[in-house]
């Protein structure tokens, strides 16, 4: 383990914590904030580990991020949920996958992708006012927009809504990009094709919903919606 200074105290900086630090492949590790959060922002999908009483778990969920805080949120009863709040800890991972890499060796086969991994605590959010914002914030990051175009939670829905926010106190970004990494004597193996086949997430045209009484035209965050970010060049 390295002896240097821990940059989660310096401006921008997530890491190296002792949680987060990347051991493996070390040189693909990236802790500034910029690389963390756009990765954090492009992603959909987060999964949540917590140690409960019955063991760990992990379960895959939305998320929204205020800064260093990322809200989830679920039933009351959400078993994830219970348990990251009851331990006080958590770990949350995101990944996104920019491609395929096909070597000439099965062995060598590998992905393009970035990664985030966050460590910190979880605190429930009881105040109503919080958890309103949260869940908008919730609606913002699958949709920019969308939070003020839509009917706000109602008493009820809150109710029926537990929300956690999980501040980030260290983190990690794990990248990989380019193409294979070949044995000098698999070069030769001209029959066999290698390289990178790119992957992207892309929207389809809008699917109007017909069961309102009034046809809303498309907003234009929908009709013209793409995804912030995107994988290095």
């Amino acid at each position: 383990m390295s002896t240097g200074p821990d940059e989660t105290t310096l401006p921008g900086h997530l890491g190296p914590g002792t949680r987060a630090r990347v051991r493996r492949l070390a040189e693909r590790g990236l802790y500034d904030e910029a690389t963390v959060f756009g990765i954090l922002d492009e992603g959909f999908v987060c999964h949540l580990g917590a140690v409960g009483a019955e063991g760990v778990v992990v379960v895959p969920t939305i998320y929204g991020r205020a800064g260093r805080t990322l809200y989830l949120h679920g039933a009351p009863g959400n078993h994830a949920l219970r348990s990251a709040i009851a331990c006080g800890q958590a770990c949350v991972t995101v990944t996104l996958v920019d491609g395929l890499v096909l070597a000439r060796s099965a062995f060598h086969h590998s992905v393009n992708y970035r990664s985030v991994m966050a460590f910190g605590p979880v605190s429930e959010v009881g105040g109503t006012e919080e958890k309103r914002q949260a869940l908008a914030v919730l609606v913002d990051h699958l949709l920019p927009g969308r939070g003020a175009d839509a009917r706000p939670p109602s008493e009820e829905e809150l109710r029926a809504t537990r929300v956690v926010r999980f501040d980030i106190e260290e983190a990690s970004a794990k990248v990989r990009t380019g193409g294979p990494n070949e044995e000098p004597a698999d070069l030769a193996l001209g029959h066999i094709w290698a390289g990178q086949l790119p992957l992207r997430l892309a929207a389809g045209p809008p699917v109007v919903d017909t069961t309102g009484a009034v046809l809303a035209a498309v907003p234009g965050y929908v009709s013209d919606y793409g995804r912030a970010g995107g994988p290095p060049c």
